[in-house]
């Protein structure tokens, strides 16, 4: 387990500056999930909206974003849902650091 302190009682983190390459790792390890370059793209994608805009990026702002990517085929809600089988909001936006989302539309 990963320093309970910096996460509230959903396993999400309460300061999003805190969040390392070992907090996601460690997230990770508690589902489990290897986390491969795959997840990785995505994770990093996260982090930098999050720190373009302070906000927690919805689905459909990755989706856009990795669409763009021409090393990556088929990117769609059941791309994102095969890595992160728990969902974007409750698994990938928790491995990423982010706070936890207020909204359900961060899975539409």
């Amino acid at each position: 387990m990963y320093k309970k302190d910096i996460r509230d009682a959903s396993g999400f983190i309460k300061d999003t500056t805190m969040w390392s390459n070992d907090f996601a790792k460690n997230v990770a390890d508690e589902y489990p999930l290897e986390l491969t370059d795959k997840h990785w793209k995505i994770i990093i994608l996260i982090r930098q909206l999050f720190d373009e805009t302070q906000r927690v990026p919805e689905l459909r702002t990755i989706i856009k974003n990795l669409r763009t990517d021409n090393t990556i085929d088929g990117v769609d809600r059941k791309y994102i849902y095969k890595l992160f089988p728990y969902g974007y909001g409750q698994q990938a936006c928790k491995i990423a650091g982010m706070r936890e989302p207020k909204k359900l539309w961060l899975d539409l």
